[in-house]
């Protein structure tokens, strides 16, 4: 198979180019690199059977031109993380929406099936528990760009569900919490890592809120076999699909004493306001928590990975170690 896949060289997506070489397909990575790092792909340096082409989703016609010469597309690139959406909304908003729109035309005019990742950011601010693929969303004002994110992908889901029903083979994931290895260290989109980060350098780890905010977390390698049943599938077709770990919903709170207690830190926590980091008005979720009965009856999928055993292997493997 000629695999293409957008946004491959970040975190989730470059994990997935390694379960495709595995599979023994020629893959295509197609990144602008703005949170994605050829680091990521270092290991496939010394092959042929995987290709990155620096460049945008926004690019219509280099997206066509990649679309053409590919089997099958996984489309994960998007801005993500709350900072950089608040940052530049619109440039943020383009991308995930019409840069989106490109990678979904380009699969219809060649006839080629395509995954598109979303996120359970869909869900906004519901209080219904579990979050079921089907289930009203409730969002902020439009005043407020941090739903801006949610309502773009919420967008990504509409255009591919319009584009499958002229007859697009599409299947769409929403993601829950992914961590492991290869998380920025800066912590763009992730708790996690911004908790490790903090730990293994021995500064304090912020928590927003009063950390009892919960949150499911999604080990990498759960996160990837999810995506590519959803690929290889046909009854997933069509469908809009959880990816989530349900079994793992942890406090924000409590995961920061985790993430103290395995990298064998000594670091503080510490509470911040929202208002003091993000600025006014700003609002979160108290409980993100996803049904994954629909992934379990079209997948055959479940998480297997629970997250003291998911956070152990991503602290082997993060830059640097507490002694």
């Amino acid at each position: 198979m000629k695999t293409l896949v957008t946004g491959g060289a970040g975190f989730i997506g470059s994990h997935l180019v390694d379960c495709l070489v595995d599979h023994g397909d020629a893959v295509t990575v197609f990144d602008d690199l703005s949170t994605g790092t050829r680091s990521n792909l270092a290991q496939h340096a010394q092959v042929d059977t995987v290709r990155l082409i620096e460049g945008t989703i926004l690019d219509e016609r280099a997206v066509d031109d990649l679309v053409e010469t590919h089997d099958r597309v996984f489309h994960l690139a998007a801005a993500v993380g709350v900072t950089h959406i608040l940052a530049d909304p619109l440039g943020s908003m383009l991308v995930n929406s019409r840069g989106t729109e490109n990678v979904l035309a380009a699969c219809a005019r060649h006839r080629c099936k395509v995954v598109v990742a979303s996120s359970s950011e869909v869900y906004g601010k519901t209080d219904r528990i579990p979050m079921h693929e089907d289930d009203d969303r409730t969002l902020g004002s439009t005043v407020a760009q941090r739903w801006s994110y949610a309502t773009a992908k919420a967008l990504d889901e509409h255009l591919a569900l319009a584009y499958a029903a002229r007859g697009l083979r599409t299947a769409i994931v929403r993601y829950f919490n992914i961590y492991g290895p290869r998380m920025d260290p800066g912590g763009y989109a992730s708790v996690m890592a911004n908790f490790l980060r903090q730990a293994t350098a021995g500064v304090a780890l912020t928590v927003y809120g009063d950390g009892k905010q919960a949150r499911c977390f999604t080990y990498i390698d759960d996160c990837v076999a999810g995506t590519m049943l959803a690929m290889e599938t046909a009854a997933a077709e069509g469908q809009v699909i959880n990816i989530g770990n349900r079994a793992t919903e942890t406090s924000i709170a409590d995961l920061a004493r985790m993430v103290v207690e395995a990298s064998g830190s000594s670091s503080r926590i510490v509470f911040e306001s929202y208002e003091a980091h993000f600025g006014p008005g700003f609002e979160d979720t108290r409980r993100r928590v996803p049904s994954s009965d629909r992934a379990t009856e079209l997948l055959g999928w479940t998480a297997s990975v629970g997250l003291a055993d998911g956070l152990r292997r991503t602290l082997e493997s993060w830059p640097t170690r507490v002694a």
